[in-house]
């Protein structure tokens, strides 16, 4: 029988804290951010799906529509955001990209197409994280500080490559509650991670991309994002959205998502902000 060729440790390379003090005596941190994918969030592991027009469309409600309901809750609400935009989408929607940052908000790096980086193919996923990088740059003048891999996925290899173009910090691994510094195999400091949760990730309520799973009714998913908050807030950590225009702009998970920032916003020790601003402060504490 051949065996997998696993790691006798897992990777864990890192400089944390057991807790973290807040800016401005906050107890805790919701760090909100959305993941602009637009259509790419449906070809990424198949290109040829691109010919899947209805399907495809369901990314296209995120630049048609999903984005401008947010941007305008958020004005509403007085709150600043990080959204994650592949490269593509800064091609194809600029006005829509234009829009968020016209808002006050943060755009980060989510890759060009929303591909997988795999260490598999390492010059394929560095193009990925170019090709981003220069359209991000030509097409918005955004030279970003953060960096979320495209389907939630990394590998500490490109850590090293990303932190040399800039990147400060990272959104995708999901091993802590508090904020914490990569560290290269030799010692040499990486970006900082701002943990994900899965709890945020709309898509796990919300849209049925490849299952035929039954949507999960607006009354539990309040119900879900309300208790994580609560214990997070208790823990004094950190709160990680993963939300996505073309699923929480749709009307009943908008009206989710208005009830709960409402309710994140009654917390007077609750900090509310972007990537950008958690990882300036982390970098003065670590």
């Amino acid at each position: 029988m051949k065996y997998i060729d696993i790691p006798n440790q897992p990777r864990n390379r890192a400089v944390s804290h057991e807790t973290m003090e807040w800016p401005k005596g906050k107890k805790s941190a919701l760090f909100l951010s959305f993941d602009f994918d637009a259509e790419t969030g449906w070809i990424d592991e198949n290109p040829n799906d691109w010919h899947k027009e209805v399907a495809v469309s369901h990314g296209g409600y995120g630049a048609r529509v999903g984005v401008r309901k947010i941007l305008e809750l958020l004005q509403q609400l007085e709150l600043n955001a990080t959204f994650f935009v592949p490269g593509w989408v800064a091609l194809a929607h600029t006005e829509v990209c234009e829009n968020i940052l016209i808002g006050g908000h943060e755009i980060g790096h989510h890759g060009m197409y929303h591909l997988l980086p795999s260490a598999d193919d390492r010059d394929r996923a560095i193009e990925e994280i170019d090709k981003g990088f220069e359209a991000l740059k030509n097409q918005l003048g955004v030279q970003p500080v953060g960096y979320r891999a495209p389907l939630g996925e990394n590998s500490g290899e490109f850590l090293d490559y990303l932190y040399s173009r800039g990147i400060r910090y990272s959104s995708s691994w999901r091993d802590d509650v508090l904020p914490y510094r990569h560290v290269l195999e030799n010692g040499s400091p990486a970006p900082i991670e701002l943990p994900a949760n899965y709890f945020f990730d709309d898509w796990m309520h919300s849209m049925i991309k490849g299952s035929g799973r039954n949507f999960v009714a607006p009354e539990l998913v309040q119900s879900i994002w309300r208790a994580e908050l609560d214990e997070t807030h208790d823990w004094g950590a950190l709160t990680t959205t993963v939300y996505h225009p073309q699923v929480s702009g749709r009307p009943s998970p908008l009206r989710t998502l208005r009830e709960f920032l409402g309710y994140a916003k009654s917390k007077d020790d609750l900090w509310i902000t972007t990537g950008e601003r958690i990882a300036r402060h982390v970098e003065t504490t670590l």
